[in-house]
């Protein structure tokens, strides 16, 4: 039997749970390029300090958080307001699943209504697949709508092994010479997560 996937904003209360989903990425994979699990407290902040601005979505499944996707800051000058840098995890039994579809969908749906053009992933990529890293993640972007734009060789090295990094991009809106201000995520009202 199928069971539904509620999506809500997260909180700082959810930090524990969600570096849970997080902390294996660090240990265990090349997939992010952190060294050591963060804080509960630091993680905490972080989620805070996006959620002041930009979405940070979970999904949930059978009360418990299954994946999280988020946004944040391209850049910090006001040239790049309008390109964010996106972000997702899942946890490790929910991937393919579609779980990862539904949160970059609904994460997509809100930043469109931030007025957000610019959708920019950075992910880290094996020259030649191992143990800590494959290429899943670019075939995910890829699938959905993301195209490469920029590769970066060799410039994280975690495990003993040196791994590129490549930069990936989606536009999600019309490039005017007068575009809409930004709204922060706080300022949306009628916010509804589908």
């Amino acid at each position: 039997m199928e069971t539904d996937i509620i999506m809500r904003m997260a909180t700082k209360e959810d930090a524990e749970e969600i570096l849970k989903l997080y902390a294996p990425y660090v240990t265990d994979t090349a997939i992010t390029f952190e060294y050591n699990v963060p804080s509960i407290e630091e993680f905490s902040e972080r989620i805070n300090n996006i959620a002041k601005k930009y979405p940070y979505i979970v999904a949930i499944e059978n009360n418990r958080i299954i994946g999280y996707a988020y946004a944040s800051a391209f850049k910090e000058r006001a040239a790049y307001d309008w390109a964010v840098e996106t972000t997702i995890y899942l946890g490790q039994d929910s991937r393919g699943k579609g779980v990862g579809k539904k949160l970059y969908l609904a994460l997509e749906k809100i930043l469109k209504k931030q007025n957000i053009l610019n959708l920019n992933a950075c992910i880290a990529y094996a020259s030649a697949e191992d143990v800590y890293l494959t290429n899943a993640s670019t075939y995910f972007h890829n699938q959905l709508g993301y195209k490469k734009v920029g590769h970066f060789s060799k410039c994280g090295y975690k495990f003993e092994t040196w791994y590129d990094m490549i930069w990936m991009e989606k536009m999600i809106g019309e490039h005017s010479c007068n575009p809409k201000p930004v709204i922060l995520i706080t300022d949306l009202h009628e916010l509804v997560i589908a």
